[in-house]
């Protein structure tokens, strides 16, 4: 007994020992929790594979691995980081993150793993500016509210430089690309990134020295997982890994062993034919020229970068609402329309090299001497598109120079504004106001315009990334090769567009009716098509749900009023960008803009007939149903010989009604691109800027066959009585 109660102490005493050994070993191999930013490239981005990478993430797997540790590293985002350490919800942080005072106050920092600074970078093949000294009379681009941008400004008295500042790297080194600027400003490691993904672009010079990005704790906690990093970080410094890792993710650009060799390179396209959206009236970058051809810079540069890359397209000019979502929704598969680059698009599109640096002016009626700069603005109106960068700029100086604010929906009703005294002034993109004034409105603009965005061509994020690969070789060549100013010199010319003269006179009421009365016939055909077709299949679907709603059968009765409630429930448009953009998700095909029309208008009209036929056969006495019945005649040859006759004559005047009602409805299938009577007459505005003349046509074009329509009905309605 006593041998088997040692044996068992024995066993005891090892298992023992096994557990708290395990425990060590696990102690010893704990896995931190770390928090990382989501984009900051070149320290945390996402690659060609979606995987995390980047120096932050390179250098903490390397220390961990040195040191013997764990570490699960989560792209939280900087702020979110930030907090979650606080909060204790992980352990640590690296995410390029600046040593201060103040931060030491909450936060316990690494030694510095990272001395960031500015730098000057300039083209790669620029030899005139090698020092600072250099830059006098040039122009100089930095990001707002940056380092670089306060350098810039305090050194600017001192080299003689001009400065231009933008709110995105985008725009920077879009204006550097563009000959906007000769020269920029930026953190070193990010234009260092850049060059390593192929800008052509070099360092200049030595970086001034900025801040120092540190890993840190919460103040207090986590002793050991910081004399860990300090330690990893000191072997991988005197090592040379640490060197290596800098090394992967930033280049100078001054190495003369560059593979590029000046020539385009050729991608290979995916596709035998590319769908391209863009809008159907933005003049000077997509509209219809006197011949009724869509033209502009955007349709040049597309057009000519896949003659030169050897791909297949078909643009469709729908707008630019309808073109985002037709993006975004697979029925295009990229998209260009003067479409600026923001951070918040960038979640949604990718994004080509920028093609167009624009910018915002001021525009008043010419002969306004009183307005000449922004503070004589005061106590008057300032007109600008909804959602534009120019209705940014002007609702944020609103309260500064003490002007009114009113937007509009449409380039044409802004402009219209200003001929008819409804606003002082107009605010938009300058090239859109110089070809204002090229077709003759009565403009000036007396304030130097402001910086703007940068347009680019735009694929859904993640799709079709040879054809940004496409773009960007030729755009580039074009710029080499300069086909990419003649372009755009052949739409803007010293701020003020030179299209080619068109010997047409567009400029009065006969000359425009002379010029494009036959567009507007086929725009006219094309409404009274989409009425005819949608009208004849609602006729069907609307007499059936009106019957089923008087039926005996309660199942039949609960069917139509739920479709008639539905249907009547949704205005048009929604249903309509339902049909178009939401449906195809839904049965894993494209409906045709056309087919989409039919159907929206067809559902609409079926809704309000079941009501007509509905109240028509309720109209009809019951009585002589009853005596019908009462004579052996069934229900459904009761509605055939004695009911529906009688009905018909109540119901004509509405149908006829209706008919005019779904012919009016046709202007709100416009919104997903189909070209009918009113969006033909936009196009032509885009192209003239005579709204109030092309519209009173457009006007009178209805009036006509609505009227014709209406004496119609009247005499059918004779005829059946």
């Amino acid at each position: 007994m006593k041998k088997r109660l040692t044996l068992l102490s024995f066993i005891a005493i090892l298992l023992g020992l096994f557990v708290y050994g395990n425990k060590q070993v696990v102690a010893d191999e704990k896995t931190y929790e770390i928090g990382t930013d989501i984009t900051f490239a070149p320290f945390e981005f996402q690659n060609e594979q979606n995987q995390y990478v980047g120096i932050d993430i390179d250098l903490m797997n390397a220390i961990a691995k040195d040191q013997g540790f764990q570490v699960n590293l989560r792209p939280l985002g900087f702020d979110t980081s930030i907090q979650a350490v606080q909060s204790n919800q992980i352990d640590g942080m690296i995410a390029g993150m600046s040593i201060t005072d103040e931060r030491k106050k909450s936060f316990d920092f690494s030694t510095p793993y990272f001395d960031s600074g500015i730098q000057m970078a300039v083209a790669k093949d620029d030899q005139t500016i090698k020092s600072y000294n250099d830059l006098k009379g040039k122009t100089v681009a930095a990001k707002v509210s940056t380092e670089s941008a306060t350098f810039l400004e305090k050194n600017q008295e001192k080299y003689g430089y001009k400065i231009k500042t933008y709110d995105d790297a985008t725009g920077v080194y879009g204006a550097l690309k563009n000959g906007t600027a000769q020269a920029i400003f930026d953190d070193y490691p990010v234009i260092g990134y850049a060059v390593t993904k192929g800008e052509p672009l070099k360092l200049v010079g030595k970086p001034e020295k900025g801040s120092s990005y540190g890993f840190a704790v919460k103040k207090g906690q986590n002793q050991e997982l910081l004399e860990k990093f300090n330690a990893g970080l000191k072997k991988l410094k005197a090592n040379g890994e640490y060197q290596a890792i800098l090394d992967k993710y930033i280049s100078s650009g001054q190495s003369e062993s560059s593979t590029d060799s000046g020539q385009m390179k050729k991608i290979t396209p995916k596709k035998d034919k590319y769908v391209i959206a863009s809008d159907s009236a933005f003049a000077p970058f997509e509209f219809q020229d006197s011949n009724n051809q869509y033209t502009g810079i955007d349709v040049d540069l597309l057009q000519r970068a896949a003659k030169m890359q050897g791909f297949n397209i078909e643009m469709k000019f729908i707008g630019f609402s309808a073109a985002v979502q037709a993006v975004e929704n697979n029925q295009a598969d990229a998209m260009i329309a003067g479409m600026t680059i923001t951070d918040e698009r960038k979640n949604s599109f990718d994004f080509s090299t920028p093609y167009f640096q624009s910018g915002i002016q001021l525009a008043v009626k010419k002969g306004n001497d009183k307005i000449k700069a922004y503070k004589d603005l005061k106590g008057k109106k300032v007109g600008v598109k909804v959602g534009t960068a120019s209705a940014d700029f002007i609702v944020a100086n609103q309260e500064k120079y003490g002007y009114t604010v009113k937007q509009f929906d449409t380039a044409d009703q802004l402009y219209e504004a200003v001929k008819v005294g409804a606003v002082d002034a107009l605010m938009d993109d300058y090239p859109v106001i110089g070809y204002a004034i090229a077709q003759g409105q009565d403009l000036a603009t007396p304030i130097k315009r402001e910086d703007g965005g940068t347009y680019g061509f735009a694929v859904k994020k993640g799709q079709n990334p040879e054809l940004i690969e496409m773009f960007n070789e030729a755009l580039a060549e074009m710029k080499r090769t300069g086909e990419y100013d003649k372009i755009v010199g052949k739409y803007i010319k010293d701020g003020s567009t030179t299209d080619e003269k068109s010997t047409k006179d567009e400029s009065s009421l006969f000359g425009i009716l002379k010029n494009n009365y036959g567009i507007l016939l086929s725009g006219l055909w094309k409404t009274m098509v989409l009425a005819l077709i949608s009208f004849a299949f609602a006729m069907i679907l609307g007499v059936l749900l009106g019957l089923c709603s008087v039926s005996h059968i309660k199942a039949l009765r609960v069917i139509a009023s739920i479709y008639v409630d539905v249907i009547r429930g949704i205005p048009m448009m929604v249903l309509a960008f339902f049909i178009f953009f939401g449906l195809p998700q839904l049965i894993g095909f494209t409906i045709p803009d056309f087919t989409a029309g039919i159907i929206t208008l067809t559902l609409n009209a079926s809704a309000y007939l079941a009501e007509i036929v509905r109240g028509g056969i309720n109209a009809v006495p019951i009585g002589q149903t009853e005596a019908a019945r009462s004579l052996g005649l069934s229900y459904g040859r009761t509605m055939q010989k004695i009911i529906l006759p009688q009905a018909v004559k109540i119901m004509l005047p509405s149908f006829v009604n209706q008919f005019v009602i779904s012919l009016k409805d046709t202007t709100l299938i416009s919104v997903i691109g189909v070209v009918e009577l009113l969006q033909t007459g936009k196009v032509i505005v885009a192209r003239t800027l005579q709204s109030a003349d092309v519209y009173f046509i457009i006007a009178v074009m209805y009036l006509i066959v609505i009227t014709a329509l209406t004496k119609l009905a009247k005499v059918l309605e004779k005829k059946v009585k």
